[in-house]
């Protein structure tokens, strides 16, 4: 799956230096849920740094999600294609100074009873594009891992020294695509970053997740469907507190960040029955309408993020607390409603009416 066409000392010895100008930026699953919102963050404060993003608008990617402004703006262009596709990579890649690598199946539960997707997508499109990196040098790789590498909590809070333990198919596949970009940069001096962001919510995410999945059921008076007895805990973060700390990750010094994993999380962790409960507060609905159903297997019983080392190399804490983010999530889907209604039928598909 996409071989190499340097040497290695070539590549060792001549990688893009960080510099002020603006940035050629590929975003790879940017029309997903953090992908999206990350492009828009970026285009909303480096309005002039060019944008291409690659997505293959599985049922979780919409560009709609994507300012109008920046889609009509000429620094943006969209390719519609896969990741595991060496060629296209390939050519993305060569016009790019900084790589930023969200493309990934990412639902626990349909790892469970179909995993080929996820191996596929996940680990050999994250080798079909650390190679073309390795082709085609650029300034940065950020490879947006997962918390869920690290399966439940042994020590609390989770440092990025944690073992990993991935308790689902999908966090098997994120941490075999975790390794093999750590792999990269101890074989080939990848210039990367492993980021391991903790349970994020906010716009534009798809219901599939537990938070968008009770707000739109909340709104449309349906059941709200909590696994065993809903104790398990989350460090749970707004999109928006994501995006900065991405932001600085794509231009710190690299002496501080490349080759480091770094857990993105708020150092807070609150269970799902909680989650459930205020979801139903802020939409003014009764508390009966959460239905407890049985455990799914693969389930982690508490995650909680340290938040030390990305405010040591970062100088980054996440800002907006639960109940904020709650609110401003909850606002979006009562005025997006055209936005999410159209994948409504899905949930016939998990069961969650």
């Amino acid at each position: 799956m996409g071989g190499f066409s340097k040497g290695l000392l070539d590549f060792a010895n001549s990688p893009k230096k960080m510099t002020s100008h603006k940035k050629n930026l590929l975003v790879t699953g940017g029309a997903g849920f953090i992908g999206s919102n990350f492009i828009n963050y970026i285009y909303k404060k480096y309005p002039n740094y060019n944008i291409q993003l690659l997505d293959a608008l599985t049922y979780a990617g919409n560009l709609e999600n994507i300012s109008n402004n920046l889609k009509s703006n000429g620094h943006f262009q969209f390719s519609h294609g896969n990741v595991t596709q060496p060629d296209i990579v390939n050519q993305l890649v060569s016009d790019s100074d900084i790589v930023v690598h969200f493309a990934a199946e990412s639902h626990v539960t349909r790892s469970i009873y179909d995993n080929s997707l996820f191996f596929e997508t996940d680990v050999i499109g994250t080798q079909v594009l650390a190679n073309a990196i390795v082709n085609h040098p650029v300034e940065r790789f950020i490879h947006i891992s997962s918390s869920e590498v690290y399966g439940t909590a042994i020590d609390v809070p989770m440092t990025e020294g944690h073992p990993l333990n991935p308790m689902s198919p999908y966090a098997a596949a994120k941490a075999g695509a975790d390794r093999l970009v750590y792999s990269y940069v101890h074989t080939y001096g990848l210039p990367a970053v492993i980021v391991r962001p903790f349970n994020n919510y906010g716009p534009f995410q798809h219901l599939e997740k537990a938070i968008p999945n009770f707000i739109t059921s909340a709104l449309n008076d349906q059941t709200l469907t909590v696994h065993g007895g809903g104790k398990s805990l989350r460090d749970w973060m707004f999109v928006e507190d994501t995006c900065e700390a991405l932001d600085l990750i794509m231009h710190a010094d690299s002496k501080k960040v490349v080759g480091e994993a770094i857990n993105l999380g708020t150092g807070v962790d609150t269970d799902i029955l909680t989650i459930a409960q205020k979801v139903l507060g802020l939409v003014d609905k009764s508390q009966n309408l959460i239905e407890h159903v049985k455990d799914r297997p693969g389930q982690v019983s508490r995650h909680i993020s340290s938040t030390e080392k990305a405010r040591r190399l970062l100088g980054w804490t996440a800002k907006i607390d639960l109940d904020d983010g709650l609110q401003q999530t909850v606002e979006f889907y009562k005025n997006n409603k055209q936005w999410w209604e159209k994948f409504l039928w899905m949930k016939e598909l998990w069961g969650q009416k």
